[in-house]
């Protein structure tokens, strides 16, 4: 076998100092090639097994070097190039260096570097090109070192800080905000959001709190750089907190998405209350992948498909008004192959067509490479192929969104006839009075010439013999006489060879009892006969059908049987059959000759299929009109449809109410009724006949009934309570099956108890069930008559009825009486008062401060109204504290008692106390220890007090004693621990340990371990 390949660039010859003999190859006539078939056909041409991918390089960068890499396996192993901007890129510069393909630069410069690289691969087989791949040169400009203008709001309005990011390269920035200092970055909430599309912080309304310096903080994850601004001061002007209508500022534009990308879409509005976010897509549901975060105000879509471009809407809503911002999303995607080519070996003088097909939007365009070279576009068809057809090709896909590549070789094969790797069959059986044909299939190219013989006659084709265009050898009605030896001879240009084979003739065949047709209802049994008869020498199978779909008996046990038992019979058991069971059975007894096929239909009664075609007219608030279309009855007349419907306040279907109630089996329309307005519906229908209910229909297009007003009335109405000159409504909103229509809303109507014109206030959103009036001149405590209605776009529902409800009572203006503060030691002192006689009252508050602490630093502590007194803890030793005492109920806080100064005791005692000795005597101890001296800042000390406790529990018992020792009894089973501290007005110092035990006398060892006193676990008496 021959086998050539296209011509080679002179310069890779050369260059690679390519044999002699390889220049001859070429050259010289087909017959000397023969030499080099063999050698030439283990050798392939290159195939990439890495390209250079698109590449950021920081302008910063300390490394000194950037490469791109290039990997392709050959035989033989092949050269590399590279190109920039189509230009060679000259290798023997020191710039540059290769490791392999992969190219190294040194000392990367934009102004010489930046464009896109090629990697072009060679062998004897062909040469192909790399993908291409971009150098970019990654920066982050500082930002300006002029100083921020400070930015002045009033409070409750909105207000936007610029960003303005420096100058940069790849636009893939990240943005935060730091708050005075860095590292404190600003937390994001429903209030405050950054967009990562321009970098500004948005504040929906600003509150006294947000008072600061702003610095925009701009991330390159690219070239891992942050940069930030000067600081933006934010002053907020104090005002009386006014409302505004919600007001989109940030709006996503139109958006092109590749397909299977994630798309995230923002939105954001300033208003005062804040504005709640809703997104919506317009006359369609949201993806299913779709995410809601930062508080409504980003809208991600991951893995973005083609059914998810349209038009989404994001609606921006408080009760003072509404806005709304639409914008596109459009789906494209880059090109992705349908079908590519790969390495094929073709027959010289041969056709080709090679079929490549990309999909993606825009559609891609087809271009050819030839050996690296351009060569043609769009589809590829080649006849009567040559050896200069032969190398490596490149099929290139693209569009406005990326390139694709499928590289593959031709290599054009010229050989004489061979059936060394397909001999003909030795051996070929044939049933009489049927058809064999015998193959001959030999290696050559070009294609051969075929001739065939029986024994010495030579065959020419006839009534019953015909020889294919492929050399196979067809004999019809087959009998005894064409038994024999049977050759097939090839021959071409460069060559021929032959094949031989015997033919046998072997019995036929035959079905002797072939299935009936049979009539059953669902969940009987059916038997299908069938019995052959056959060549004795062969074996017999028997394969069954169903509707020209092979039984496959492992999967359908439960089901289908075969009698095997008996040789000649293939018998089949259907058991329990159903619905899908029914239709044309075929048995075929099959030998390796021949074979034999009889049929017979099987007809299952049972329940109705589904009825198709649902259509939804005639669309009204409460009820819609279906028509539909019958399905198969099953072999039993249909006896009546049922209808049913779905919402999504549920997944259950229902049975729907309609007109007439009772649909009869010839009907293919009916009314549903009783519907609710407003209100997105599913339908399906289900056919019964005698034998059962049959499967639904598939659900009916989603439709939404027409709106109507609302008519129920929000329930649990009340209210009452809340902080000063408030008056607050509250009721239960209504479920959305009760809204029956668009702009869904609540009317609050009260009126002071007496007076005859009733106040009305409208609250848009509704999820919402609580409304608070705010009036100075409202009285406390005053009788109120409320009533909430519902109302949509169509019209109001009817007003609820009414309540009795009461405004917010006044804070407490009693000041609280014959306030005293104790000082119990250097951390703790006790608060009481008198109570007032205000009955509103709820508790008292608790301020106290450390007299070089401002007041706004005041610690509080909160009590009920039934406590008298209260402890405060924790406090700093030899200490001046400010103390008051307030009322408060649910309006606010009362006027504070008259503020007490009192200081705190000097710390207990640092030291602790030092045991010197404990001495067993008779059946006590005697612990001694070092007096204790406390200093200047510390508490004198007033005595010690030993705790005497079995090791490992807390409690014991407490002695006290104004001397520096002390007898405790020797210990009748186990250790005892004796803690030693120091007393003083300031509290107890610190611990000093030692264990005694009974088991034997002398010394213990001493614990020398710090433990602060826990006093209150101790059993003590006289303290």
């Amino acid at each position: 076998m021959v086998v050539l390949q296209g011509t080679i660039p002179f310069e890779i010859i050369a260059e690679h100092k390519i044999t002699m003999w390889f220049l001859i190859y070429h050259l010289i006539t087909p017959c000397f090639v023969f030499s080099l078939t063999e050698e030439g056909n283990k050798g392939y041409g290159p195939v990439f097994e890495e390209q250079p991918i698109d590449t950021i390089y920081p302008e910063e960068s300390s490394d000194g070097q950037v490469s791109m890499n290039c990997r392709a396996r050959a035989i033989p192993f092949p050269t590399y190039r590279w190109k920039l901007n189509n230009w060679d890129i000259d290798l023997t510069k020191d710039r540059y260096s290769m490791v392999g393909g992969r190219l190294v630069i040194n000392n990367p410069e934009k102004s010489r570097d930046a464009g896109k690289y090629v990697c072009v691969v060679s062998n004897i087989f062909g040469t192909v090109r790399s993908s291409e791949a971009t150098l970019s040169f990654g920066y982050l400009d500082p930002f300006p070192p002029e100083e921020r203008y400070e930015v002045k709001v009033r409070e409750g309005v909105g207000a936007v800080l610029l960003c303005e990011p420096p100058y940069h390269y790849p636009d893939d920035l990240s943005y935060r905000w730091l708050l005075n200092e860095f590292p404190v970055f600003i937390a994001l909430d429903k209030r405050r959001f950054v967009s990562q599309t321009n970098g500004n912080l948005y504040i929906a309304n600003v509150e006294a709190s947000d008072k600061g310096n702003y610095s925009c903080f701009v991330s390159s994850p690219s070239i891992t750089k942050s940069v930030f601004s000067k600081f933006i001061p934010l002053i907020p002007q104090s005002d009386r907190a006014k409302v505004y209508p919600a007001d989109i500022k940030v709006k996503f534009k139109d958006t092109y998405a590749l397909l299977g990308q994630n798309v995230t879409l923002e939105c954001f509005a300033l208003g005062n209350p804040v504005p709640e976010l809703r997104w919506s897509k317009y006359l369609e549901p949201m993806p299913a992948t779709a995410e809601i975060s930062m508080s409504g105000a980003v809208l991600k879509i991951f893995n973005i498909q083609y059914e998810d471009e349209g038009l989404y809407e994001c609606e921006a809503e408080n009760y003072k008004g509404k806005d709304k911002h639409q914008a596109r999303v459009y789906v494209q995607a880059s090109p992705e192959w349908v079908e590519h080519i790969n390495d094929t070996e073709k027959d010289i003088g041969s056709d080709l067509y090679w079929p490549c097909v990309a999909t993606g939007k825009p559609i891609p365009t087809i271009r050819w490479l030839k050996n690296g070279a351009s060569f043609r576009k769009g589809e590829l068809r080649m006849q009567s192929l040559s050896f200069d057809d032969a190398g490596m090709y490149q099929c290139i896909a693209e569009n406005t969104h990326g390139i694709i590549y499928a590289n593959a070789e031709l290599k054009i094969v010229a050989s004489p006839p061979t059936f060394e790797l397909n001999p003909m069959k030795k051996k070929i059986l044939a049933a009489k009075g049927g058809r064999v044909i015998i193959e001959c299939k030999p290696k050559a190219a070009p294609k051969p010439k075929f001739s065939w013989s029986k024994g010495t006659e030579l065959l020419v084709n006839g009534s019953r013999i015909r020889i294919w265009d492929d050399g196979s050898l067809e004999i019809i009605n087959i009998t005894k006489l064409d038994e024999g030896r049977y050759t097939c001879f090839a021959e071409n240009n460069r060559g021929k060879a032959n094949s031989t084979g015997v033919l046998e003739m072997t019995e036929a065949t035959r079905i002797t009892l072939a299935p009936l047709n049979v009539d059953v209802t669902v969940g009987e049994n059916a038997t299908m006969q069938c019995i052959a008869s056959h060549d004795p020498t062969l074996d017999l199978t028997f394969i069954w059908s169903l509707n020209g779909f092979v039984i496959d008996f492992e999967k359908e046990h439960e089901h289908y049987e075969r009698n095997v038992m008996i040789k000649s019979n293939g018998e089949l058991l259907i058991k329990n059959v159903q619905l899908r069971h029914a239709g044309r059975y075929t048995c075929t007894a099959q030998t390796i000759v021949d074979n034999s096929s009889a049929s017979a239909d099987l007809v299952v009664r049972g329940p109705p299929g589904p009825p198709g075609g649902i259509r939804v007219e005639e669309i009204r608030d409460t009820a819609v009109a279906l028509t539909w279309s019958r399905g198969t009855d099953n072999h039993s007349p249909i006896s009546k449809y049922t209808i049913q419907s779905k919402t999504f306040l549920s997944e259950e279907w229902k049975d729907a109410k309609t007109e007439p109630s009772d649909i009869e089996g010839n009907m293919e329309s009916a009314t549903v009724i009783d519907l609710i307005p407003w209100m997105e519906y599913e339908f399906r229908i289900i056919a019964t006949n005698t034998l059962g209910t049959g499967e639904p229909s598939m659900p009916s297009q989603r439709i939404r009934t027409e709106g109507a007003p609302p008519n129920v009335a929000p329930s649990d109405v009340g209210g009452g309570g809340g902080s000063n000159r408030e008056l607050t409504i509250t009721w239960m909103p209504l479920s959305r099956e009760y809204h029956y229509g668009n702009n869904f809303g609540y009317i609050v109507a009260f009126k002071p108890f007496g007076e005859k014109e009733w106040r009305r206030v409208t609250v848009t959103n509704p999820e919402i069930g609580r409304y608070v009036h705010k009036d100075e001149s409202m009285p406390p405590s005053t009788q109120y008559q409320v009533k909430v209605k519902a109302f949509n776009n169509k019209g109001d529902g009817p007003f609820s009825l009414t309540a009795v409800i009461y405004s917010a009572q006044d804070a407490p203006t009693e000041i609280p009486t014959d306030v005293s503060v104790k000082v119990l030691s250097s951390s703790e002192m006790s608060v009481s008062w008198h109570h007032v006689s205000d009955k509103s009252v709820e508790g008292y508050q608790i301020r106290y401060w450390a007299a070089h602490d401002k007041e706004a630093a005041a610690q509080r502590v909160q009590v009920s109204n039934q406590e008298y007194s209260t402890k405060l803890e924790n406090l700093k030793p030899n200490t001046r504290y400010h103390v008051d005492v307030s009322a408060f109920n649910s309006a606010g806080y009362g006027p504070p008692s008259r503020t007490i100064d009192i200081i705190t005791r000097k710390a207990p005692p640092s030291q602790r106390p030092r045991i010197i000795s404990s001495v067993r005597s008779g059946s006590r101890y005697i612990i001694t220890w070092d007096h204790v001296k406390a200093m200047s800042n510390e508490s004198a000390v007033e005595g010690y007090k030993v705790l005497y406790r079995p090791d490992g529990q807390h409690e014991g018992k407490l002695f006290s004693t104004g001397k520096h020792t002390i007898e405790v009894p020797v210990p009748s089973d186990g250790e005892y621990v004796v803690e030693v501290r120091a007393h003083s007005e300031g509290g107890d110092g610190e611990v000093a340990q030692i264990k005694i035990s009974g088991a034997a006398a002398g010394v213990p060892t001493l614990l020398l371990v710090l433990v602060v006193p826990t006093l209150g676990v101790l059993a003590c008496s006289g303290f």
